[in-house]
């Protein structure tokens, strides 16, 4: 029997694209599939037209925003599937993609986590002005997290898809926009980290399934298209504060105190002035708050950690109580 695949997306204010993905996973060849449906506490509920429009997917509720992570989960304990495939709701699926990953999974025994090709979707507009040319990479694996920088690189990134990445192999992180894993690596790893709510979250959890000896994977044989940033600008302040405070988190969590100490010389000293000088000559004060929030936030945090005895491990792994911030408590 094939196994069963959970498809698990998170659906905030996009109920066209996300009525756009289902249609993408219906018109794909795999069929032992469920569809679940996160909403998370969308200004109008998709709920009532999934139901009448989409039978067959299962449609979950969030009274509050629980972010990428927390949405997420709760799709993973309504599953049933041997196998989850975690898909942005902005993305769309392409024929013969869920067997190409699930074919991995049998050929390489410690696989823990896999994600397909992505492309950048592709508007009307462009497709008729040139319905001809190739797509555009979005990504094909990426480099590890730099320990000073905390920076990484995503391979492929722009260029045009023409065949030059072919192989399934190893890479540093899977992409947030489409990843699979089997349910017996979630049972022993636990699930995504809701300590993150918007960035970083897949980097994390990949840090933790690496950890437990399990490998990431490319699968370019699989694509995906994805319409980014459909909820988040890219210059928003919301953006700002979680893609800065999550990448102090994420080496907090997963670095040891001397790469950590190397790490905030160079935050310090480079980062910070670079991003102040940048945002003052746009006149950018919102953002310029919302970087500075994203180092007091970390700040407190460790403060409170410490005020709790709480030692940092050499590979953390569990955050602490102050971690679950919600999106309603922020001011940016």
């Amino acid at each position: 029997m094939k196994p069963l695949v959970s498809i698990i997306a998170v659906n905030y204010n996009g109920q066209k694209v996300t009525s756009e993905m289902i249609d993408s996973i219906r018109n794909n060849s795999y069929s032992n599939i469920e569809i679940i449906v996160v909403d998370n506490a969308s200004k109008i509920s998709p709920k009532a037209y999934l139901n009448e429009n989409y039978k067959e997917v299962k449609v979950i509720e969030s009274s509050k925003n629980l972010g990428f992570a927390g949405g997420n989960n709760l799709g993973i304990k309504e599953s049933n599937g041997d196998y989850l495939f975690f898909l942005n709701n902005d993305a769309e699926l392409t024929n013969g993609a869920i067997e190409s990953m699930l074919e991995l999974f049998e050929q390489v025994p410690k696989l823990g986590i896999v994600s397909p090709k992505i492309c950048f979707y592709k508007t009307g507009s462009d497709k008729k002005s040139d319905p001809y040319s190739p797509d555009i990479l979005q990504y094909v694996g990426s480099t590890e997290v730099h320990n000073l920088t905390a920076r990484n690189r995503t391979i492929g990134y722009l260029e045009s898809d023409l065949g030059q990445y072919q192989t399934a192999k190893p890479t540093a992180y899977a992409h947030g926009a489409a990843m699979m894993v089997s349910r017996s690596v979630i049972e022993k790893v636990g699930m995504m980290p809701e300590a993150f709510f918007l960035y970083y979250e897949e980097l994390d959890w990949c840090e933790q399934i690496r950890r437990i000896g399990f490998e990431i994977y490319i699968q370019p044989k699989a694509k995906v298209y994805h319409k980014e940033s459909w909820s988040v600008k890219k210059t928003s302040g919301l953006k700002t504060f979680y893609i800065n405070r999550n990448r102090i988190l994420f080496m907090r969590r997963n670095r040891h105190i001397w790469q950590m100490i190397g790490f905030c010389l160079f935050f310090l000293f480079l980062t910070v002035p670079k991003n102040t000088i940048v945002f003052l000559l746009k006149g950018d004060f919102l953002n310029i708050q919302a970087f500075y929030k994203s180092i007091f936030w970390n700040i407190k945090d460790r403060l409170h950690q410490n005020r709790n005895n709480l030692k940092p491990r050499k590979q953390p792994n569990n955050p602490s109580k102050s971690l679950k911030l919600q999106l309603d408590k922020i001011d940016i």
